[in-house]
C-alpha cells in the first residue's frame, strides 16, 4: 500500500460560486473588481474565496481581458547602477498592479538597437513597452509611431509622439552648479561632456543627459555673470561610457592642463567617484581645494571615503509614473502623449563644503 497522499484538488471559481450561492458571472465580477451587485453579496463571495483558499489564475484572467499581464522594460545596459535601479523599481511598481516585467537590453547604436526592438515588438507576449533610450541611438519621430502602448523614460526627446517621463536635467544641473557656487567655488570644471564644446549649441539643447546638464550649468553660470571656461569642460575622448575609470582619466587630463578650477560637476556619480580619485591621487584636497558633485545618488555615494554630494535620481518618482502611464495606455484610459517631469534635489555630503 502506497503512503503517497492523493494530490489536493485546486479550488475553482465554480467551487466559489456554488459555495457562495451566486452565479459564475457574479463570482468572476468579484474577482475582477467589476460588475453591479449588493455589498452583502460581494462580501459573501470574498469570504468564501478566503475560506476555500481560492487563488486567481492570472494567466486565464489576463487572457479573458485580452492582456498578457506583462510589460517590457528595454534598457541599453544593466551595468550602470542607475539603469539597474530603474529596472528594480519598475518591477516593484508593476507588481503593485499585478503585472510582471520582461527586462531586455539592446545593443546601442547598432542594427540590434532600440529601433529594432520597436519594429519587432511582440504584442502576444507583452502589453506594452517602457523604453530607456540611449543617447547614441539614432531614433526618428516615425520610429516612435508604434501600434502598441509605449512610454519613454530618460533624457531623449519623443517629439510629442510618445509619452515621456523624465526628471528635468537642465534644472537639476543648474541647481548642482549653483550649489557649488553658493559654497565657494568660482571656476567649475565639467566631467562627462561628449564632443567639442559648443556653448551656443548647448544652450539650444533639447535632449541628452550630457547636453541638457551642460546647458543647465551654462545657464546658471550666466545668471551669476560667470563664463564657463571651455578648457575646463572635460571631453570624454575615447571613453563612451560614464564609468569610474572614464571620470578619473578625464579629470587627470584637466589637472594636467594646468587650467585652475575649484569645483567639479561630474555628470553622473561614477564619473564623480573617478574625479575624486584623480584629485586625491594628485594631492588635491576634496573639498577644501576642489568641491565635487555628481548625479543619481547611487547606492555607494554615501559610503565612500569622502561621501559624495549628488543630485537625487528621482527614480522613486520615474518608475511608478512610467508604470502607471503604460498601464493607463494598455487600459485605453490614456490616449494623448504627454511630457511628465519632476525636479531633483541636492543631497549634500562631505565632497562639498
Amino acid at each position: 500500500m502506497s503512503g503517497t497522499k492523493p494530490a489536493k484538488r485546486r479550488v475553482t471559481l465554480r467551487d466559489v460560486a456554488q459555495e457562495a450561492g451566486v452565479s459564475l458571472k457574479t463570482a468572476s465580477n468579484v474577482i475582477n473588481g467589476n460588475g453591479r451587485m449588493s455589498e452583502a453579496t460581494r462580501e459573501r463571495v470574498e469570504t468564501v474565496i478566503k475560506d476555500l483558499g481560492y487563488r486567481v489564475n492570472v494567466a486565464a484572467r489576463n487572457l479573458n481581458r485580452d492582456h498578457t499581464g506583462f510589460i517590457t522594460l528595454a534598457v541599453p545596459s544593466l551595468t550602470p547602477p542607475y539603469l539597474a535601479e530603474l529596472a528594480n523599481r519598475v518591477i516593484d511598481a508593476a507588481r503593485q498592479h499585478d503585472y510582471s516585467v520582461y527586462v531586455t537590453t539592446y545593443a546601442e547604436g547598432s542594427a540590434k538597437g532600440a529601433r529594432d526592438l520597436l519594429e519587432k515588438f511582440n504584442t502576444t507576449v507583452s502589453d506594452g513597452m517602457i523604453l530607456s533610450m540611449s543617447e547614441v541611438e539614432t531614433i526618428t519621430p516615425d520610429d516612435l509611431k508604434v501600434d502598441f502602448p509605449l512610454v519613454v523614460v530618460g533624457a531623449r526627446t519623443t517629439w510629442g509622439v510618445a509619452d515621456h517621463v523624465t526628471p528635468d536635467d537642465v534644472h537639476a544641473a543648474a541647481r548642482a552648479a549653483g550649489y557649488l557656487y553658493d559654497h565657494g567655488s568660482t571656476r567649475l570644471a565639467v566631467v562627462g561632456a561628449r564632443g567639442v564644446y559648443d556653448e551656443a549649441a548647448l544652450l539650444g539643447a533639447t535632449e541628452g543627459n550630457a547636453q541638457l546638464r551642460l546647458r543647465g550649468i551654462i545657464e546658471e553660470s550666466r545668471r551669476r555673470g560667470i563664463t564657463v571656461d571651455a578648457r575646463l569642460v572635460g571631453d570624454m575622448a575615447a571613453d563612451v561610457d560614464w564609468t569610474i575609470g572614464a571620470g578619473a582619466r578625464a579629470t587627470q587630463r584637466l589637472i594636467d592642463s594646468g587650467v585652475p578650477f575649484d569645483g567639479v560637476v561630474a555628470l553622473n556619480d561614477q564619473l564623480a567617484i573617478g574625479a575624486m580619485t584623480a584629485l586625491r591621487t594628485s594631492g588635491i584636497d576634496v573639498p577644501a581645494q576642489v568641491q565635487v558633485i555628481g548625479f543619481d545618488d547611487i547606492e555607494e555615494a554615501p559610503y565612500l571615503q569622502i561621501p559624495l554630494t549628488t543630485m537625487s535620481s528621482r527614480l522613486e518618482w520615474t518608475a511608478p509614473v512610467a508604470v502607471e502611464r503604460i498601464l493607463g495606455r494598455i487600459r485605453g484610459d490614456i490616449t494623448k502623449p504627454e511630457l511628465l517631469t519632476c525636479e531633483s534635489e541636492v543631497i549634500a555630503r562631505e565632497s562639498t563644503r
